[in-house]
This record gives C-alpha cells, structure tokens and sequence, in this order.
C-alpha cells in the first residue's frame, strides 16, 4: 500500500484517517493479541508508515516522532483496538530498529511490519514498575552466554508474543548502570505466560522465565547499556502517548458537542445553558493545549533539540490528564446515557484510565519535570 508524500503532514494524517475507517475492527477474543486485527493493520500500509523502508524495501529507519503522534492520534480517533495494536507493535520493535543488531531487525522488523509477527516490551516487573531501574529479573551467566531467571508483568501483548525485548539485570547492585537488553523469541524453553484481566480487556500478561538461555546474537545494544536502550525507545514513544489521549479528547468532545446541541432541556439546547458552553469550552481549550504540547515534543525529537526527555514528559503528563478530565466531562454532559455498555464514551471512560499509568506514570512525569527544568 503506496503511502502519501512525506512532505505532507496534513495529507499523511488524511491519509491515516481514511486507511483506519477501512479496517474490519470486529473485536477478537477479548484479552488477546487480535492477529487479524494486525494483519490488516499491515495490508492498509498502516504498520509500514510505522516502519519506514518495509514498504519500498528502502532502508529500515525510525518514524518521525511527528508521523508517529499523528498515526496515533487519528487513530484513536476512529478506534482505539486498532491504535493501541499498532502502538504496542511500535514498542515491542523499536528498541531492535533502533539498537539491535542488523540479523535481529533482518529477522523481525518486517514481519512485525507486516502484522504477521507480533511483538512485546517486557521492562516492568511485580516490584519495578515506576522505579523501572529496580529490575530483579537475573541474567545469570552461563557457557558463552546467560539464562534468564524471574518475571515480568503487566507486559502488553504477553502471552501472545512471538517475540519480546526483555530487560534483564546482567550486573547486580548498580540500578540502570547494570541492565541488558535482549531479544527472545516467545518459543524459547523455560519462557511461559498467563493472561491477566483487565478494567479495560486489552492482551496484557505475566511472564515466567524459568532458565531461558539467551545468547550474543540475542543482545541488543551493549551488555549493561539495556536501560539507555529502553530509554531511547520510550523518548520517541512517549509523547505519542499525548497523541493517543488527544485522539481520545477530541472524539468525546465531538460526542459531547454534538450531544449537546441536539439534547433540549430547560426550553432549549442544552448548550446554551452557560454551564454547559462553559464546560465545552474548558474541554476544548484543555484539548487544543494538549495537542500543541505532544507536536512540540515531537518536533523536539525529530530535530535534535536538547529537551526530549524534559518536553515528552510535558506532553505525556498534560495530554493523558486532560483527556481524562475531557472525557469525564464528556460522559456528564451526556448523563446515564453515557455508562450505558457500547456507547462510544463507555468505552473511553475505560480506555482513558490506563494512560496515566503505563510508560512513565503521572508522578514520575511529574519528577522528571522537575529534574530537568
């Protein structure tokens, strides 16, 4: 599938949003990886503007952090299954796009591009989730190589995984300085997994590694250097995660607009109660300022520019707390109707929580803030 100009960023978004309404988003087993879902994410071309260079067999290179924000954003705006399946693919691949070695990218890049291998970030553990450097997971030394012994949870797209990039501590006692990344491929022995049920059903699981030999060719990035390379991963995708709020902001304040001028109360339409426009008017300043913070940090990353951390945790900590602010609204101004079970803000009003939390909660947002301004 031919993609648009890349000088264009309004005819790439257009672009996105037509691919994204042409999607069978029929819901799979809820829970589980949805391989349909993905394979058709990647015959729309959707996963290959993810991926530049699978489409046109150029070079494998990373997405614009712009290009990835508007995939997302106008992505969440038609349906969230389909956005959060291409996002977790971007995240489970990118640290081998970006740091692995050139069989590893060979073997998976175009596979997960395609939809048909389907991939997995497994950093948090049962006692490092936002103190990620607390990781307990032990790569043990073994022969010319290591094996993995410990767990890893909340982990997207566990069990389901044909392939994970797991962080490991290879040098115990020294937090970030001491971890190491490494792609394993899901069919490794000693590697197992349960799914866990969610707010929200989304293909989240547990994972046990139970001796699992990893070796040279399975590093990606340098021994000890794992947390630099789960780090560059999360610069580029966190502030996409403002991009997928905003999408989620601006389709409840669409709902709620259109709610409200079509619902009569009080001898009118409800939003020429000034209340109401009030509210309206409060969402979609919030949502605009959040926007304009996620293509800011964006266009930090993309042009090289020495606050990435500092503005993708700004846009990142305000996009994802406004859409749930956003959303709330939403869901008042339309009343009961709203918590009924298939309404659009239903199904945001769940899917708006787990933003805040996962990739760098809120407070830790917060904290880095702080420590880089």
């Amino acid at each position: 599938m031919a993609l648009p100009p890349h000088d264009n960023d309004h005819e790439f978004a257009r672009w996105v949003t037509d691919r994204a309404t042409e999607l069978d988003t029929t819901p799979g087993e809820p829970g589980r990886v949805d391989r349909a879902l993905l394979r058709g994410l990647g015959e729309s071309g959707l996963l290959s503007a993810l991926f530049p260079g699978t489409a046109d067999d150029g070079p494998l290179r990373e997405a614009p952090a712009t290009r990835l924000c508007l995939l997302r954003e106008r992505l969440a705006g038609v349906d969230t299954h389909a956005e959060t399946a291409l996002a977790l693919q971007g995240l489970g691949t990118y640290p081998l796009l970006q740091s692995g070695t050139d069989r590893q990218r060979e073997r998976w890049v175009p596979e997960a591009a395609a939809g048909r291998a389907v991939a997995a970030f497994a950093l948090t553990e049962p006692d490092a989730g936002s103190d990620a450097a607390a990781l307990e997971l032990r790569a043990e030394p073994s022969g010319d190589g290591w094996r993995l012994h410990g767990e890893k949870t909340w982990i997207s797209n566990a069990p389901d995984a044909d392939f994970y990039t797991v962080f490991a501590r290879t040098t115990p006692g020294t937090r970030s300085r001491g971890v190491t990344a490494f792609c394993v491929p899901a069919d490794r022995p000693g590697l197992s997994g349960t799914p866990l049920e969610m707010l929200s059903p989304h293909a989240l699981g547990h994972l046990v590694f139970d001796g699992v030999e990893v070796g040279s060719d399975d590093l990606v990035g340098a021994p000890d250097q794992g947390f630099s390379v789960a780090m560059r991963t999360l610069d580029l995708f966190r502030p996409s995660v403002g991009a997928f709020a905003v999408g989620m902001a601006r389709a409840a304040l669409t709902a709620a607009k259109e709610h409200t001028a079509g619902r009569r109360a009080f001898g009118g339409p409800l939003d020429a109660l000034q209340t109401v426009a009030h509210t309206l008017a409060e969402m979609a300043t919030r949502t605009e300022a959040a926007r304009l913070l996620v293509y800011a940090a964006a266009d930090e990353y993309d042009s090289g520019g020495p606050e990435v951390t500092l503005k993708a945790a700004m846009a990142k900590l305000f996009a994802t707390e406004t859409a749930q602010y956003v959303v709330d609204s939403a869901v008042q101004l339309h009343g009961a109707r709203a918590l009924h079970r298939g309404h659009l803000l239903e199904h945001l009003y769940r899917e708006v929580r787990a933003p805040r939390i996962y990739e760098g909660a809120s407070e830790v947002q917060r904290q880095i803030i702080a420590r880089h301004m």
